[in-house]
């Protein structure tokens, strides 16, 4: 039964495969389906989890198998689940690693999936070449938030829109590839960015364009994609809407919009702390609770891209000046940085009577400290050596295995 706004919600985290020993990328991500399975599946129901592979071989999906009612629901399965992976990667040597890439991997020595599904791969592969940082080292948490019907629909890709260049600010944690500190804080969204340049129809501005039904979705974002991209696949393997590189995509074959901008935390409670405030900003829009969606709808997509690319760069202390947005959100300072801004939504996010007090403190050294990007780069400084790297991320690895923030002394 097709769900209506905010009645469900699936989560999907991204892991690394790692070597317990150095941190190398490990692709053995068939080998731990199948010794779970018995025989050589992309995907294994575990309880109310699901493992299923990715691009890449040294990448693990855990997600939720269907909508849960409440996101707080999720987080002891995750936790388990996570406990579970680790436990049977223990054999190989390895584990998994968070954060949303990897700090020191080349990616022309990652192996891609080459099972069931593999056309689809090696199309990808042929048409844009996968070896990249941005193809096999980005790792990211999916939100999915149900519609019904054109109006749901409508209402929800309007508030995603709005929402989508402030996320940065409060998941980037990618500060580090090819062994040192990168400009941009969202190093992931910044190389996601180029991607698809052979055909930007896939990707647009990463803010997606302002249609409110399926009928114009499908004219204005999914038709120009296949057409342009048909040249290049003959077979059609990539004729799906799966293949919209957007921050945010309209899968009509659930009903549901699925938000990609969320950077990968360092365990799974605050994932799922970011993913519930994101929810609930997005809800609050939803509603007209500040403005109407006349008001909403008619945000124009570059200011919004702008402000997106400004946000990869410098995450929590970006500058938001967009009066617009700031009235929709009911923030009544003209000008704040987006860790103030996220400041004052957390706060209001909390005091309402349905808030986890679970995930209102696994939020708090965001709020506190900045995203992880910050505190990974605070506690790197601006030339690390390679030992540095890899002891940080070491620390990472511990923090996903016991639950824990981490925070730089």
């Amino acid at each position: 039964m097709t769900l209506a706004l905010f009645e469900g919600f699936g989560i999907e985290m991204e892991y690394m495969i790692v070597a317990r020993d150095d941190l190398a990328i490990v692709s053995c991500c068939d080998a731990l389906l199948r010794e779970v399975a018995g025989e050589q599946v992309n995907e294994v129901e575990q309880g109310p989890l699901c493992w299923s592979n990715e691009l890449a071989l040294h990448v693990v999906e855990l997600k939720t198998n269907g909508p849960v009612p409440r996101i707080a629901a999720a987080h002891d399965a995750f936790v388990a689940g996570i406990a579970a992976v680790n436990h049977r990667l223990a054999s190989h040597g390895a584990m998994l690693l968070p954060t949303a890439m990897h700090p020191s991997m080349d990616p022309a020595t990652a192996r891609l999936w080459p099972h069931d599904g593999k056309p689809i791969y090696n199309t990808y592969d042929r048409v844009f070449g996968t070896s990249g940082h941005g193809w096999v080292n980005l790792q990211s948490t999916h939100l999915n938030l149900p519609f019904r019907g054109d109006d749901e629909f409508g209402r929800l890709h309007a508030a995603i829109r709005a929402t989508l260049p402030l996320l940065p600010a409060l998941a980037a944690s990618s500060p580090v590839c090819d062994g040192r500190r990168q400009p941009e804080l969202d190093h992931r969204l910044q190389v996601y960015l180029g991607n698809q340049r052979r055909i930007p129809s896939i990707i647009g501005q990463v803010v997606p364009e302002p249609v409110w039904t399926r009928a114009d979705y499908e004219r204005e974002i999914l038709q120009p994609m296949y057409r342009d991209i048909a040249p290049f696949d003959p077979d059609g393997e990539l004729q799906d809407e799966w293949l919209n590189s957007r921050g945010a995509i309209a899968r009509f074959d659930r009903d549901a919009i699925e938000i990609r901008v969320l950077d990968l935390q360092e365990h799974p409670g605050a994932d799922l702390a970011v993913t519930d405030l994101v929810a609930w900003v997005v809800a609050m829009l939803c509603h007209e609770q500040h403005v109407s969606q006349a008001e909403l709808r008619a945000l124009a997509t570059e200011p919004l891209a702008r402000l997106l690319v400004e946000a990869v760069r410098t995450a929590d202390a970006t500058v938001i000046e967009h009066a617009p947005l700031l009235r929709a959100l009911g923030v009544a300072a003209p000008r704040l940085s987006a860790r103030e801004l996220w400041r004052e939504l957390a706060a209001r996010r909390h005091a309402a009577a349905d808030a986890d007090p679970r995930l209102a403190a696994a939020l708090q050294p965001i709020l506190r400290h900045g995203c992880l990007a910050r505190r990974i780069a605070d506690a790197l400084g601006e030339a690390p050596s390679p030992a540095a790297i890899t002891e940080v991320y070491r620390q990472l690895a511990s923090c996903l295995e016991r639950g824990a923030a981490f925070v730089p002394a």
